[in-house]
């Protein structure tokens, strides 16, 4: 879904990705490139559990072979009924289903006191991407949005994260910002995006908590042109231990002696140019690599 600056509504895609009838006089005043950004979407999406191509309607897509629907919500494509979400994907759904709406704040708050500000935080693993005027970026577990404002360069940003709760943030956040973004509510495990169509794909936080972040990995890879370098950033065990397991709200959702899967571990070995640090004073690590 198209969120759009200083829109009120979101604007449906008609058949085949095109616009309804009650659309196009607004969309009209746009760019064609905005336009284009939009139509795009058609032609990149496929059913997640069966690899058939999707076509988009009014109420969302629709996947011509199964006949199966993905609605279209408040600013987002659903590819997850949530009660259909099963292991550590259910279990931290409910968690940031909970905390959506104090996230980005308290958030800011922490990055204030710890690392002087929220930018001097995300450029610290962001500034390891290689992005172009007009790539076309997707991150997965994009929660809020709140990496957006951060990648410097006017690109076609797309997001998608398991909770509805956070989507529905990051669709207000994008609007505030006046940035165009398309997201969509699904398992980083099973994208919906068809084979080597992004310029860059990025995950931050959250991969340690998927219920196979093995098979995230090689999704990213799946969807990420040949090439293109790839990012991975999420907490330590210091930042688990020494703050997630303190704070009253979460702390339950982070146990004593849970190992941290070793992510670096999950990448192929045919990656090129891969590379681990620990940056934002060893709380987070970053993996980079490159698909070759």
């Amino acid at each position: 879904m198209l969120v759009r600056p200083g829109a009120e509504e979101e604007v449906d895609p008609g058949p085949d990705g095109g616009l309804l009838p009650q659309a196009y006089n607004e969309y009209s005043r746009n760019s064609d490139k905005k336009r284009m950004i939009f139509m795009l979407q058609a032609e990149m999406l496929q059913d997640p559990y069966t690899h058939d191509e999707l076509k988009l309607e009014g109420t969302g897509a629709v996947n011509p072979e199964s006949g199966r629907k993905y609605p279209l919500k408040q600013g987002f494509l659903a590819f997850l009924g949530e009660a259909d979400a099963e292991g550590s994907n259910k279990k931290y759904l409910e968690l940031y289903n909970r905390i959506a709406r104090f996230y980005r704040l308290s958030n800011k708050a922490y990055f204030a006191l710890k690392f002087g500000g929220e930018r001097s935080y995300r450029e610290q693993f962001l500034s390891s991407l290689e992005l172009h005027g007009g790539d076309r970026v997707l991150e997965t577990s994009v929660g809020s949005g709140d990496n957006f404002p951060y990648l410097g360069v006017q690109a076609e940003l797309y997001g998608l994260d398991i909770s509805s709760g956070m989507l529905k943030q990051a669709v207000r956040n994008l609007r505030r910002w006046k940035l165009q973004g398309h997201l969509f509510q699904g398992q980083a495990e099973k994208l919906p995006f068809k084979d080597n169509v992004f310029d860059c794909v990025y995950h931050v936080g959250g991969i340690n908590y998927f219920s196979d972040p093995g098979a995230a990995v090689l999704e990213m890879i799946r969807v990420a042109k040949p090439g293109t370098r790839l990012m991975i950033a999420d907490e330590t065990e210091k930042l688990v231990k020494g703050t997630y397991g303190k704070v009253p709200v979460v702390k339950g959702y982070f146990q004593q002696g849970e190992e941290l899967p070793g992510v670096l571990g999950l990448i192929p070995q045919d990656m090129l140019e891969i590379d681990y640090k620990e940056v934002c004073k060893g709380l987070m690590y970053c993996i980079t690599f490159r698909k070759p």
